[in-house]
């Protein structure tokens, strides 16, 4: 062929690759570009913390949030525990419709069906969406002293103008500063409520009821504030909730820094504990700012593929850690009634628990004593457990690190869900109190099924044992207590050995369905719980029905953000 011939075909050939390459890539390009930029997606905090010298409770009469580290790392215990007197309305905190809609039942005025959806009644997929952010900052401190600027069905309607329709599945948020300005250490924090309530300052900005309806009309059900209350004052802080509680809305008071939030496309969130028949609840407000995972989370949610997996919270429930034998048990739950709502014929009520209460947090701190621990201070025993974990995995670590510093991003990730079922029942009775051991070899034959584990997974272990032994009495002790006199086989949990491993492949946080990741017998689980620290990871404990999630799950467990908390009582859903 002659060269003139063959140039000519060379560049046909060349032509024809990028005609072809155009037509394959080019709509693809376009659907991205379409779909926005992707980036790398991060959790943000939204809650203010919980502290004896922060405003916390309604200062008009509601009883006082109180933290007491009654437990100590030393000659008595090898962990930390604490005591927490904790109201609904500490911190950033969760309504819901009982907040100010009677029970069907009373023949109250406003009574509704709604009135029975309290906390642990509220469907998980009701607590996210996409976050649609309302601009009020101009309203901050724009009234007379003791009295509320308010946000008028006007301004969200311009908001629609500007951006989109509301709907389902939306999260609206009114962001006015109020917290990030006003929420600060006694006695300056008497400015964020208490100044108000006394007329000397301007009240926090909020929605009027004209406002709640026309969101109601919209079918919008999950609201935000960074008020200190959806309630505007002096005298529309009733009739506000009543407007919006009544659609079943709940909504979250006293969020902070939503100033880091787009107007829309983030994924926002609200969970606190799960309190049985509870108004309200203190809990954790958190958004994913980035595609595709903020952009999954939102479908999730608008779907309604959400499971909640914690275990409720109630007097009658075996929540708290009894103890061997009589005498070893730690705070039991406790709902305290404080003050009657004639408008609900109920009380308000607070509650006294111990911080490792229910589905809750470990954080490092929990087992590792601070720098400068003098080993000698443990019990003899403690002492010789020591001297042989540290033999095996080398030194035991020493941790400050308590639930307000363990980060959102760490107890969030890709669930891996590791069926131990087949474990139940392999232990001796002559050995009891024993739990079936998870060992590594279990883990890497997991692995050879579904896939290795990788970073920010988060491994769960699903055993079973909550789903068939968390009832009320008698018949919940087999949950805790039979178990841990000997009288009934433990539930499985991971060895420190499991735990060496896991931290190898990168993970930081490990969950179980059982109420521990120790287990039943005090050596092993204290040198799992020593492991876990000293690697740095964490334990998300008590979960339930967690053998229903479909693969690759997205799990979240958000605990209420506690100064100095050695357990962090919390909620935990996944998304799918």
């Amino acid at each position: 062929m002659p060269a003139k011939s063959r140039s000519i075909r060379r560049q046909w050939t060349v032509r024809s690759a990028a005609i072809v390459l155009l037509v394959l890539v080019l709509p693809a390009i376009v659907a991205a570009q379409a779909e926005g930029p992707q980036t790398k997606p991060q959790i943000v905090d939204l809650s203010l913390m919980v502290a004896t010298d922060l405003p916390g409770p309604w200062p008009a009469g509601w009883p006082a949030y109180q933290f007491n580290h009654y437990e100590r790392i030393g000659p008595l215990s090898p962990y930390n525990s604490d005591i927490l007197v904790m109201d609904g309305n500490v911190g950033t905190q969760l309504d819901v419709p009982p907040h100010s809609i009677p029970l069907p039942e009373s023949n109250l005025p406003n009574a509704g069906l709604v009135g029975r959806m309290f906390t642990d009644k509220v469907a998980a997929w009701q607590f996210g969406g996409e976050a649609c952010v309302v601009d009020c900052r101009d309203l901050l401190d724009a009234a007379p002293n003791g009295t509320s600027p308010l946000v008028k069905k006007e301004r969200v309607i311009a908001w629609e103008q500007k951006n989109r329709p509301l709907g389902p599945g939306d999260v609206v948020l009114f962001r006015s500063d109020y917290t990030d300005k006003y929420f600060r250490p006694f006695p300056a924090g008497r400015r964020f409520i208490a100044l108000p309530l006394e007329n000397k300052a301007p009240a926090w900005p909020d929605p009027d009821p004209a406002c709640m309806e026309y969101l109601g009309g919209r079918k919008v059900l999950t609201l935000g504030t960074d008020s200190a209350s959806m309630g505007p004052l002096p005298n529309l802080a009733e009739p506000t909730h009543i407007a919006g509680l009544k659609f079943g809305m709940v909504w979250t008071e006293s969020a902070t820094n939503l100033g880091s939030l787009p107007t829309t496309g983030a994924f926002y969130c609200m969970i606190g504990p799960k309190h049985a028949d509870g108004f309200y609840s203190e809990g954790r407000a958190f958004a994913v700012v980035g595609d595709p995972l903020a952009k999954r989370l939102i479908e999730s949610s608008r779907k309604k593929k959400v499971a909640d997996l914690s275990v409720t919270l109630s007097t009658d429930l075996p929540v708290a850690w009894p103890g061997a034998g009589v005498g070893r048990h730690r705070q039991p739950y406790m709902k305290v009634p404080f003050i009657f709502a004639a408008n609900l014929g109920v009380y308000h009520c607070t509650h006294m628990f111990d911080s490792n209460t229910g589905t809750h947090l470990v954080p490092p701190a929990y087992a590792l004593p601070p720098e400068g621990f003098d080993k000698a201070n443990y019990a003899p025993e403690v002492r010789e457990w020591l001297k042989e974990y540290e033999a095996k995995f080398g030194r035991r670590g020493t941790s400050d690190v308590t639930v307000e510093k363990v980060p959102l991003a760490q107890t969030c990730g890709r669930a891996r869900v590791v069926d131990v079922k087949r474990l139940v029942g392999s232990t001796d009775k002559k050995t009891w109190p024993a739990s079936p051991e998870i060992s590594a070899e279990v883990l890497r034959e997991f692995e050879q099924r579904d896939g290795e584990f990788t970073a920010g997974d988060i491994v769960i272990f699903s055993s079973g044992h909550t789903d068939l032994h968390f009832k009320p009495s008698p018949e919940g002790s087999s949950c805790m207590a039979d178990p841990l006199n000997g009288l009934s086989e433990g539930w499985p949990a991971p060895g420190p050995e499991a735990v060496v491993y896991l931290a190898g492949k990168g993970i930081r946080c490990v969950a179980t369905d059982g109420p521990t990741l120790g287990g039943v017998d005090p050596k092993r689980a204290l040198m799992t719980y020593w492991a876990l620290g000293s690697k740095g990871m964490v334990g998300v404990e008590f979960l339930t029905e967690v053998g229903k999630l479909p693969k690759d799950a997205y799990f979240v467990f958000a605990p209420v953000k506690i100064r100095d908390a050695h357990g962090g009582p919390g909620r935990a859903i996944a998304f799918y």
